[in-house]
């Protein structure tokens, strides 16, 4: 006999539903200070989008194509970094994420680690892009 269907709302965390199903920073930036895009073997695609403030990280926004597992990582991320100095943000791990969400289940801790990497990526734009500012205007 199969086992149930699984109920969303009564297996995970008041955090983890809140940011599985937020969308308010669902948003392609205009000339954003770091942009990281990327594809995990699941074939979801994060792409992340940065604004700094000095050296701090003002506005984290994400696209996805993805499942509410990578949604509910782009969430906690951008929750995690915004008011990060550049430094602090590169800190963040997929372990963190995981633990923030409470509820992450463990077949979907890729989840976590595919939304971290295209952060760094974003992460790693930001520092090329302070190195080299007039880049920023041909993007």
């Amino acid at each position: 006999m199969a086992a149930p269907p699984e109920n969303i709302w009564q297996s995970h965390s008041l955090k983890f539903l809140e940011m599985a199903f937020r969308t308010d920073r669902q948003e392609r930036l205009r000339r954003p200070d770091g942009f990281g895009e990327k594809t995990g073997d699941c074939k979801d695609t994060v792409a992340f989008y940065l604004l700094l403030d000095g050296d701090r990280i003002s506005n984290v926004a994400y696209m996805l194509d993805g499942c509410i597992h990578t949604n509910a990582c782009a969430n906690t991320i951008a929750t995690l970094a915004e008011g990060k100095t550049l430094e602090q943000a590169w800190e963040i791990k997929p372990e963190d994420v995981a633990t923030y969400l409470e509820t992450l289940p463990d077949d979907h801790f890729h989840c976590a680690e595919l939304a971290v990497g295209a952060f760094y990526l974003a992460l790693a734009d930001a520092r090329r892009t302070r190195q080299a500012p007039w880049k920023k205007v041909y993007r």
